[in-house]
């Protein structure tokens, strides 16, 4: 299923991306930001399940920030799962 997620606190805007049957997270696009590190992300967890990217990017914070562009897509992804069990 594909899911769009508004970032807040970071240069990025929002983020797209989807998630399989299996949990597995696909075509993560991030709109805004560094667009050579956001690339560099998206291909990083491409074929990861949820849970993996939830652990590898959950609470990297930017520039002494309380959030980064990577911990948006952890936060999107625990927020695209909450909506599936719903």
């Amino acid at each position: 299923m594909k899911y769009q997620y508004q970032t807040t606190g970071t240069c990025s805007k929002f983020i797209e991306f989807e998630i399989d049957n299996d949990n597995i997270i696909h075509n993560v696009i991030f709109y805004g930001g560094c667009s050579g590190n956001l690339q560099g992300i998206s291909k990083l967890v491409e074929g990861l399940t949820s849970d993996e990217v939830i652990h590898k990017l959950k609470g990297i914070s930017c520039s002494g920030g309380p959030t980064s562009c990577p911990d948006q897509l952890a936060t999107a992804i625990i927020q695209a799962l909450e909506q599936q069990t719903k």
